[in-house]
């Protein structure tokens, strides 16, 4: 009978810590999509831009991500037959910032069909992990509607773009899948740029985009392109990424190239690795020169 007392206190005690807990989640929950918003998302809703400023003939597509959001992107025809290069932008901006590769792809011959994920553009919704990848499978579903089964389409994301790319190519494995300027992990991201930061509140960001957990599953064939000089995402974790996929895969390394402007520097050594690769993947040779 003597213990009862205490016994009564330490259930109120588990009470009271299991309300403080419950009501903690709650105010941390707006705090970890703040930082997520803050620290891995940076798009604009206003396009700047689009293919007919370069002189190129595209279509503004309509379309919605397989949870049903709204999204926008455009379709920039290729030669007749051609495969598609669904392109999978980075994290800042949107499609309209894109137009030098939308241009350099065009002229290889294949048809481009880019997308501004939700949050991006006029695309509706709030970026997320889950969202970015809802919103790709939904380009997917879009160009097979269209005619390009997973068979002719090519998968090509740049920097985050490639993590959307890759979890694609894992749903639904294309042709070939193209990880430009990609990261291994955001975890691993944080721990290079803000050490201590990412120590003290990396536990605060949902997104994982884990590349290097992911890519050993892939099913498709691989190029890996990365500039020597990345000053965002350092050369190794395109060694560890390299490292971990299956067979069928291939590294290319521009020299003097930093994170965004491997396209530029790399030059024709950088078209005639797209060029071989699509020929590959597709057997489409598209323009020679």
């Amino acid at each position: 009978m003597a213990f009862k007392p205490k016994a009564a206190i330490f259930k109120k005690l588990r009470y009271r810590l299991l309300i403080y807990l419950v009501t903690a989640l709650i105010l941390i929950m707006p705090i970890r999509t703040a930082l997520e918003q803050h620290f891995l998302y940076f798009p604009e809703s206003l396009h700047v831009a689009t293919p007919a400023t370069v002189g190129l003939t595209y279509e503004e597509v309509d379309f919605q991500a397989t949870d049903g959001n709204q999204l926008n992107g455009w379709l920039i025809p290729g030669q007749s037959g051609a495969p598609v290069v669904l392109f999978c932008i980075g994290n800042a901006g949107n499609i309209s910032h894109r137009l030098e590769t939308i241009q350099l792809l065009h002229d290889l011959g294949v048809a481009v069909f880019i997308i501004n994920y939700r949050g991006y553009g006029p695309s509706e919704g709030k970026t997320s992990e889950a969202g970015t990848y809802h919103d790709v499978a939904g380009a997917m579903e879009f160009l097979h509607r269209r005619g390009w089964p997973a068979e002719r389409t090519i998968i090509f994301g740049r920097s985050l773009g490639a993590a959307i790319g890759l979890e694609a190519a894992l749903r639904t494995p294309p042709a070939g899948l193209i990880m430009e300027s990609a990261f291994t992990s955001i975890s691993a991201m944080g721990r290079h740029h803000y050490p201590l930061l990412n120590l003290l509140l990396g536990w605060l960001i949902d997104a994982k985009y884990d590349n290097l957990a992911k890519i050993a599953a892939l099913q498709s064939p691989l190029l890996l392109i990365h500039g020597r000089n990345d000053s965002v995402c350092p050369p190794r974790m395109a060694e560890e990424l390299y490292a971990q996929a299956p067979a069928e895969k291939q590294l290319l390394w521009i020299p003097g190239a930093d994170h965004n402007n491997g396209f530029v520097v790399g030059g024709e050594l950088y078209r005639q690795a797209l060029r071989q690769a699509i020929f590959q993947w597709t057997g489409f040779t598209g323009n020679a020169a």
